[in-house]
């Protein structure tokens, strides 16, 4: 039996919730939200579609629970210029949480903005290892990697690095073909900005962030040590620390397996030591 939790059944949250159930990905759902109409909205929204699967609101069942999708806070708005403009917003939120995951042993991943800094912050105050503390994101831009390259005609396995947000590193050393620095910067202005049109259409982003999110949480619950983006606490991988970002990493049953560092170019090794540099100040920030 594999259980999941979500914390703060929003846009994403819920989504997730649905698709983890109805692909038949686990067969629990432990679900909260501080507003608690929408907590019952969802919970009654999921009954509804006539899936026969157990949903408890009782908060002490998420520390029993396999995985927990962190996803509580203030989403982004075409008002909001990046992620990182939610720091302080969505910090009250994440602590608010924090007593909820004590004692929590299974794998957290965090999706709430700015991802890297809130996941940098829930390892340090909750005491959960560094190793099932994933940050959600990376698995994204990727995603909007691989189409901007597609669109260009241009082949090779798409992987983004750093933050999750405007310190994105696009690894192009991984594409079958060079790319020159003006296309390269080309390419991540148009990442900077992948999500906004879709906020600004609709709200905000719900089908890429929910699909990968059920597919990270087969990989953990099936320990299929894939490779994948996400942010990982680090502790000198890419000569950085202090922070959380994102990486290439093995992850399985138990969180990330290994985090692999693969050689930068002179480009990707300037614009990831900005993230790190960056994305540091955010989490001494928020941990101060």
């Amino acid at each position: 039996m594999a259980r999941l939790a979500v914390v703060g059944v929003g846009r994403i949250g819920g989504e997730v919730a649905y698709l983890a159930t109805s692909l038949g990905i686990v067969d629990e759902l432990v679900l909260y939200d501080c507003d608690p109409g929408l907590l019952r909205a969802q919970v009654l929204d999921l009954e509804h579609t006539g899936l026969q699967i157990p949903i408890s609101t009782d908060v002490s069942a998420i520390r029993q629970s396999d995985i927990c999708i962190f996803s509580a806070g203030m989403p982004r708005n075409p008002s909001v210029k990046t992620r990182a403009d939610l720091l302080e917003t969505n910090l009250s939120a994440t602590r608010d949480c924090i007593s909820l995951l004590k004692g929590f042993s299974g794998i957290l991943v965090t999706v709430t903005n700015p991802m890297d800094a809130n996941n940098f912050v829930l390892w340090k105050k909750t005491g959960i290892s560094r190793e099932r503390c994933i940050g959600f994101g990376g698995q994204l831009d990727s995603a909007r990697f691989g189409l901007a390259l597609r669109n260009r005609g241009i082949t090779g396995f798409p992987f983004v690095f750093g933050e999750h947000g405007e310190h994105q590193v696009p690894y192009f050393s991984g594409l079958a073909s060079a790319v020159d620095i003006r296309q390269r910067e080309e390419i991540l202005t148009e990442l900077r900005g992948a999500s906004m049109e879709v906020i600004k259409g609709k709200g905000g982003t719900v089908f890429g962030p929910a699909l990968h999110l059920a597919h990270l949480t087969r990989i953990i619950l099936k320990d299929a040590q894939e490779l994948i983006a996400c942010s990982a606490v680090l502790e000198g991988e890419y000569g950085l620390s202090g922070c959380s970002l994102g990486v290439p990493a093995r992850v399985g049953r138990n969180g990330i397996r290994k985090i692999e560092e693969w050689d930068l170019d002179e480009w990707e090794r300037k614009k990831m030591d900005e993230a790190g540099r960056f994305v540091k100040d955010l989490c001494e920030r928020a941990v101060s």
